[in-house]
């Protein structure tokens, strides 16, 4: 008998958890919790960068520390022509206006989007709060500028109106936050700021926004994970936490936990592999393509189009990757209408090709070996094809899949099934007139009775 308990007990801890059943705070525990089903799932989701920095509206949301710290003249130069003489950022906080804010118009328009999950910026490394965090004392959204607690009023509205889950990001560290200043002269022996400000906040935002995803930032201003006291709040989030079932965490919590734990991986901004990786993992990238927050000194050109973000969403899912889109608000609380677009446009795709990308897996080839621009997924028994650029002559040449003879092809957005010949190891689709089709920007074929391509040579035709 005794054997046998402790045979259940090493059973339990090689699975990760304690002989209780709860995770520990060691990253060889951790990283055993089984990824929430609904984040693989979603596969889309949209990141909202809004904070102070959007009042300036200049350069990107660095703005402070490019101004401040590192002196980088266009920061400069734009300061001495706009601004009086000392002025400081804590002076951009009573701009920081949101009256044009309306929760339940962004909570609509992320639903008409198709994303399934967003994430808010609930404090960048400015430090500024954008709830009314007793961690911020007068450095919060309720103290200074709006007077709102802008996050909750979105949680609110996003629960409300919609089915999408609602997430934050948060900044482990503060750029100019004395007692992180500390800390870091000490080398990081001393762990003060941690455990004043970061856990604390932390803490404040999972028991009372309960958020689904926990997107962390600004780890690698410090050595590791270890100073942070992230595994600690970690173990707390999946054992203890009012979203314990379904919360997600991504691996911005040490420079130790960076592409290595978290129950996805970012790596980097824009993080693209472009294969199949054996974790999974998602693409944080922005609509423009040089600022994660509003810039008013940005043209068209700087906007990714619908053929680019059709693109980028065809390579991250294809690989097993989501897909978070980033829109950066104003300061008076408006998503300008190119973000807007965007967003519509990307739900009308959607609305259409979501098939293709919600609750799909990746198959066994991610793109085409014949022809490029060509994205594979699947889901249950069917196989579906990205097809990036319309075809020459609107014939499509693919190398890596083969079809049963009676297998049929449809393009998603079409009525009547596509034509179809196979001959030795490439098949050719033909494609329909395109004023017959309702997608605009790529086009997404769904093979039934479909298989990876062979060594074998084949001679079937379903042209007539």
């Amino acid at each position: 008998m005794m054997r046998a308990v402790l045979s259940a007990c090493a059973l339990t801890l090689l699975l990760g958890r304690s002989a209780s059943g709860r995770y520990e705070p060691t990253w060889a525990s951790l990283d055993t919790r089984p990824l929430p089903g609904w984040y693989d799932e979603a596969k889309f989701g949209i990141f909202i960068h809004w904070g102070l920095f959007s009042v300036p509206s200049f350069g990107d949301e660095w703005f402070w520390e490019y101004w401040r710290e590192q002196k980088w003249k266009p920061y400069v130069d734009f300061m001495d022509k706009n601004y009086r003489p000392n002025f400081t950022y804590a002076d951009f906080g009573p701009q920081f206006t949101a009256e044009f804010y309306n929760p339940d118009q962004w909570a609509d328009l992320f639903k008409a989007s198709g994303a399934k999950y967003i994430v808010l910026t609930s404090k960048h490394h400015e430090g500024f709060t954008m709830w009314p965090s007793k961690y911020a004392w007068n450095w919060n959204a309720m103290d200074v500028g709006p007077k709102r607690d802008l996050l909750g009023d979105l949680a609110k509205s996003i629960r409300k109106r919609t089915d999408v889950k609602f997430g934050v990001y948060h900044s482990l560290f503060e750029w100019f936050n004395p007692i992180f200043l500390e800390d870091k002269k000490s080398n990081f022996t001393t762990k003060i700021f941690p455990h004043a400000k970061t856990i604390p906040e932390l803490y404040e935002l999972v028991e009372n926004y309960k958020p689904d995803v926990i997107w962390s930032d600004g780890s690698i201003a410090a050595p590791s994970s270890d100073y942070w006291g992230s595994k600690d709040f970690i173990a707390w989030l999946y054992n203890d936490s009012p979203v314990k079932d379904t919360v997600v965490t991504n691996d911005r919590w040490g420079r130790d936990a960076s592409c290595a734990h978290g129950d996805f991986f970012t790596c980097r901004d824009r993080y693209n592999p472009g294969v199949l990786l054996p974790h999974k993992w998602e693409n944080c990238m922005t609509i423009d393509s040089k600022s994660w927050g509003y810039r008013r000194e940005a043209v068209l050109a700087d906007f990714l189009t619908m053929d680019d973000l059709t693109k980028v969403l065809a390579e991250t899912i294809s690989c097993g990757g989501n897909l978070l889109m980033n829109v950066g608000p104003t300061h008076d609380g408006r998503i300008v209408p190119i973000f807007e677009e965007r967003l519509r446009q990307m739900g009308q795709w959607l609305g259409i090709n979501g098939e293709a990308i919600y609750s799909s897996k990746a198959w066994h080839h991610q793109n085409d070996s014949t022809t490029s621009g060509v994205w594979y997924t699947q889901r249950e028994k069917s196989v579906y094809a990205i097809v990036l650029d319309w075809p020459d002559r609107d014939i499509l040449t693919l190398g890596s899949i083969t079809m049963a003879a009676d297998g049929k092809v449809l393009m998603l957005g079409h009525k009547d099934p596509l034509k179809w010949t196979k001959d030795g190891q490439t098949l050719q689709v033909k494609f329909p007139d395109l004023a017959q089709v309702s997608s605009r920007w790529a086009w997404v074929l769904k093979f039934d009775a479909a298989s990876p391509m062979s060594q074998e040579l084949n001679q079937i035709s379903r042209w007539g």
